[in-house]
């Protein structure tokens, strides 16, 4: 394996388990530092509190990391009844205390109530913005804010153990679900109230924490081996077809031209890959079957062929 050098480029996806208690920024600044890269994104924010999966792009990966922001995410999250926050979760002031008399069977009842297509109210400790600030601004100033409902959905909502006051389950939803206010109208389901005590994101997209390290072990290794831990860049986009051209064609693909296919198999989006299987970025092939780019991986010296 060639050494790795301080000024090379750093192109790929880091899969990071992120540790609680640190923002995402914080956790990609940390990374980006250890893998000595100019340029790096990540996937989605996974908020102070959760713990678990981050997939950081770096370098030309960049150019995808949007395509993980629509993505599935699944979550092992912990429920605790009987106790609502402020701000939703275990680092709010608690607001009420109620008593807690519940079944499993109980339990297990409302949760049915919530798969499929819900309305969420976001919570106003959020990072959305109304007329250029956060939502958690409002609210650390005590200001109150309308905020509109939007619909989210739950496919998979499954009680891993229930000990009489806590609730732990696997979440799989949909882009934009918040499993703190998850928790709350779980809780107003059942009349006790709840918050959200721990999180942790098991899966995005199709990317899962198989493979995944901290940022302590990240530490223990030389910059080679932190390197050699980087996926390539189309890790980011294993939900797209692929679409394999021929020298010519990647040619013109990298110069940004459209190209009319002869007998496309695919339409929509796709991953364009080259005749030596590395990948060249994504485009849209029209009604027509012509390849538009979209995207572009930039071509560095030495790799064009």
């Amino acid at each position: 394996m060639a050494r790795a050098r301080r000024g090379d480029p750093v192109d790929g996806v880091l899969l990071l388990d992120k540790d609680s208690g640190m923002s995402s920024n914080a956790a990609l600044q940390q990374a980006r530092r250890l893998l000595q890269a100019a340029k790096a994104g990540h996937t989605g924010t996974l908020d102070p509190l959760a713990s678990g999966l981050l997939p950081i792009a770096f370098g030309e990966a960049t150019k995808f990391a949007a395509d993980l922001l629509d993505a599935d995410k699944c979550y092992e999250a912990t429920v605790r009844f009987g106790i609502v926050t402020r701000t939703g979760d275990a680092e709010g002031e608690v607001l009420t205390t109620l008593p807690v008399a519940l079944t499993q069977t109980q339990v297990e009842a409302a949760l049915a109530r919530f798969v499929g297509p819900i309305t969420q109210v976001p919570p106003m400790y959020s990072a959305l913005k109304r007329d250029g600030r956060p939502l958690y601004e409002y609210a650390r100033a005590g200001l109150h804010v309308e905020r509109a409902p939007r619909q989210v959905t739950i496919h998979r909502l499954q009680l891993l153990s229930f000990d009489g006051t806590s609730a732990r389950l696997i979440v799989e939803c949909s882009k934009g679900t918040y499993v703190r206010v998850l928790a709350e109208d779980i809780g107003a389901e059942l009349g006790c109230g709840a918050h959200l005590a721990s999180l942790r994101r098991t899966r995005v997209g199709m990317l899962t924490l198989q493979g995944a390290v901290t940022l302590a072990q990240l530490q223990t290794l030389d910059l080679t081996e932190r390197r050699a831990l980087l996926q390539p860049a189309d890790a980011l986009l294993a939900n797209l077809p692929p679409l394999q051209l021929d020298a010519q064609q990647a040619q013109r693909f990298r110069r940004g031209q459209r190209l009319p296919l002869a007998r496309p198999t695919v339409r929509g989006r796709v991953k364009v890959i080259g005749p030596d299987a590395r990948l060249l970025g994504v485009a849209l092939v029209d009604a027509r079957g012509v390849l538009a780019p979209q995207r572009v991986v930039t071509t560095r010296a030495g790799q064009e062929h």
